[in-house]
């Protein structure tokens, strides 16, 4: 199957990629490299010369978008190009609604004029549980029928692209050319590859456990917990831990699953929470190192807990995280780190 990612170049992004090709997919990658890395994208050419393609693009950019889903004939989009920082949204509103949103739209104009304006087939989008907020009593874990009420930018985001997806799919079912529309809510996203070429390369670096293993290789002096006095058992965050390749697993499953005319909604996470200081423990016991930690105080937009139902994504799509200890995942990325102290180096 023909298949565009957005946002390939990126983390989560670029382990699609490889599944895919693995799976024996063609595979068009689409980024603008803002935040992603080409050194990836040309680790998986060399890998698969005969079925991946890189394209360096804004996801805004309608025809250069329009030009790659026709000439490599792709009908399926897996979409993960998005800025995904919380902090950063709170600080910059408006360039997160210019990105997620409006280059969002510019993706969806080219998919509904593609292919002489057949359209798409399929769409996978990468959502999150920043869609939910701060779950109301009684709805956590939580399931997709929790009240989505985001408390950052980047949360409204993602669940404004939801509603525009929507909207998107009754139009097309409505001219009797449905499509199969596919979110996925995803909680936070950790770990490498098991091969080890792929790996998490963010600049600026916020997420915990690489700013953790930072700290271990003696990258950072210390590091900070943000929030220590939140109404948990330890007084920080708690939040779900899902393997970057189970994670993949959830969307190659979704596009194989989701029939044309179908709308569906999953969460995507292991079912069990970690605290922010659980997630020190685990990487000071997977490094041998206990590097100095801070309190600092909370920030902007963070939710208290969120950890996944994972009951209907495991009944309807047959998915279950393979990796649900917490320090296995964190090896993998320490692994991941200390081969690559300098990331991908581009």
């Amino acid at each position: 199957m023909p298949i565009l990612v957005t946002g390939g170049a990126g983390y989560i992004g670029s382990h699609a990629c490889q599944r895919l090709l693995k799976d024996g997919h063609t595979v068009v990658s689409l980024d603008s490299l803002h935040r992603g890395h080409r050194k990836p994208m040309d680790m998986l050419r060399f890998a698969y010369p005969n079925s991946f393609t890189f394209v360096h693009s804004d996801l805004g950019d309608t025809k250069t978008v329009l030009d790659t889903l026709n000439t490599h004939e792709l009908d399926t989009v897996m979409h993960f190009g998005a800025l995904a920082y919380v902090g950063e949204s709170v600080e910059d509103p408006l360039w997160y609604y210019r990105n997620n949103i409006g280059s969002g739209i510019g993706l969806l104009d080219a998919c509904d004029a593609a292919h002489g304006g057949r359209g798409i087939k399929r769409f996978i989008f990468s959502s999150s549980c920043a869609t939910y907020g701060d779950p109301p009593e009684g709805m956590i874990p939580v399931p997709e029928h929790c009240p989505q009420s985001p408390t950052s930018p980047y949360g409204f985001t993602k669940l404004h692209f939801e509603h525009i997806l929507k909207d998107y799919a009754t139009k097309r079912e409505m001219q009797d050319n449905p499509i199969a529309l596919t979110m996925l809510r995803y909680f936070n996203v950790a770990g490498s590859d098991r091969t080890g070429m792929l790996g998490e390369d963010h600049t600026p670096e916020t997420h915990l456990i690489p700013v953790a293993i930072d700290a271990a290789l003696g990258k950072r002096d210390s590091m900070s917990i943000f929030g220590t006095d939140y109404p948990t058992p330890d007084g920080t965050n708690i939040r779900d831990y899902v393997h970057v390749e189970d994670l993949i697993s959830a969307h190659a499953l979704a596009m194989d699953s989701t029939q044309i005319g179908q709308v569906e909604a999953f969460n995507v996470g292991i079912g069990k929470g970690y605290s922010v200081r659980e997630i020190l423990d685990s990487v000071k016991r997977v490094s041998s190192v206990n590097f100095a930690v801070h309190d600092a105080p909370k920030r902007a937009g963070d939710a208290i807990a969120l950890y996944n139902d994972p009951t209907k994504i495991k009944s309807t799509l047959g998915w279950e995280a393979q990796i649900t200890d917490i320090d296995e995942v964190v090896a993998s990325a320490f692994n991941w780190f200390k081969a690559h102290p300098d990331g991908y180096g581009d």
